[in-house]
């Protein structure tokens, strides 16, 4: 009996040469096109091409980064991970890379504190406090991952933050006066107070805080009617969006808010080196990131160790230690201070004191959101030379 030939199956041989004549094609324009240093749209600096070495290869250090170059610049990637992330979300699965995928907005995951490294820093705050003859407050500012808590996915795990900044609250000394701005951040939960896509509060988020820490610190806030409100930053996509690039929640808009006729800036100082004589500027926005991906950087620029805004009332002045999240709260300040310094404890590794004198200040605010201050082990360094 003679066997049958079998027949090509011309469908199924088009699709295997059409699926690796792409796998090639994709492969060597990964190889030929040009490489970039930094990632902007996830926000990160993109892995360099290892060198190779025995040692390398034995701990696997090599493979590792290899992997991780072959994937940060493989053709295509952007497109890749967001198609992965529209099938991912279409089978429900609401988080990725630490951030919870939520209807109308992005929030971040946020761990259990570890208390025993917070109770150092805790130490350092009471320390700094009680060595300084200068009133201190500390003001946490809830994140919208803890205003926004009901919304997550069901059994979702995330700090409780309220429970987290009322511990804190607790354990500072008397020396410290306590900002609490969690019951009108919650009460105007349904304003456009946090971003969508980005781990900062709004401008509207941080006038609320700085109108409620007022009457703690001695001034009378300005009416939020007076300010002119400038949409100037619009299609804002922030630090959650560049960890999922899930474009299912609506862009953000950042608004500068203005106050004609009353005290105005002289001017920016931006140490960015120790050493070095600090770069002067006549505004407090940065413009030029508008037209960037990292738009809250227009807000005072990017971080840098020590940010001085000098205006032309004659208030007291302000020395601010924070997170990112004072660059929008500074200048509502500026009607109510002449002279406002924000440092930045990450660039700081000495005492203080020989960075600033602290003694020439009027009042000192430690001014964090809990998300950082959970994680923060430079708030400690406030400790050094007490």
């Amino acid at each position: 009996m003679l066997k049958k030939k079998k027949r090509l199956n011309l469908p199924n041989l088009i699709t295997c040469i059409a699926f690796f004549g792409i796998l090639i094609f994709m492969a060597v324009m990964t190889i030929v096109l040009p490489k970039q240093d930094f990632l902007e749209m996830e926000n990160k600096y993109a892995e360099k091409l290892p060198k190779f070495s025995a040692k390398a290869v034995f701990n696997r250090t090599y493979m590792n980064k290899t992997e991780n170059y072959i994937s940060d610049h493989f053709a295509g990637r952007i497109g890749w991970i967001k198609a992965r992330t529209v099938l991912e979300t279409s089978l429900g699965k609401r988080e990725r890379n630490g951030i919870y995928i939520l209807d109308d907005r992005l929030v971040e995951k946020i761990p259990e504190p570890d208390y025993s490294s917070v109770d150092k820093a805790i130490a350092a705050i009471n320390k700094f406090a009680e060595g300084n003859d200068i009133p201190v407050f500390t003001m946490i500012v809830p994140t919208s991952a803890e205003i926004y808590a009901d919304e997550l996915p069901e059994n979702a795990p995330s700090a409780d933050q309220k429970e987290f900044i009322n511990y804190v609250y607790r354990n500072l000394s008397r020396s410290v006066n306590t900002i609490d701005v969690y019951p009108v951040m919650f009460s105007n939960r349904d304003d456009y107070i946090y971003y969508r896509t980005d781990h900062h509060w709004t401008t509207k988020g941080a006038y609320l805080a700085y109108a409620a820490a007022g009457k703690k610190m001695g001034y009378d806030p300005v009416p939020l009617e007076l300010f002119d409100v400038e949409h100037a930053g619009i299609d804002f996509i922030g630090t959650f969006y560049s960890k999922t690039l899930y474009d299912g929640v609506e862009k953000d808009i950042m608004d500068i808010y203005h106050l004609n006729g009353e005290y105005q800036v002289t001017e920016v100082a931006v140490t960015s080196d120790f050493g070095k004589d600090p770069e002067i500027y006549e505004s407090m926005y940065f413009r030029e990131y508008l037209d960037k991906k990292d738009k809250y950087a227009a807000f005072l620029g990017t971080n840098v160790p020590i940010v001085e805004i000098k205006s032309e009332n004659s208030g007291g002045k302000l020395l601010i230690i924070k997170d990112s999240y004072a660059h929008c709260y500074a200048p509502f300040l500026t009607q109510h201070y002449s002279d406002i310094t924000l440092v930045d404890m990450r660039y700081i590794n000495m005492s203080l004191n020989k960075v600033i004198d602290v003694s020439g200040y009027d009042q000192i605010l430690i001014l964090y959101n809990a998300s950082s201050f959970m994680t923060d082990t430079d708030i400690r360094k406030l400790g050094y030379g007490q």
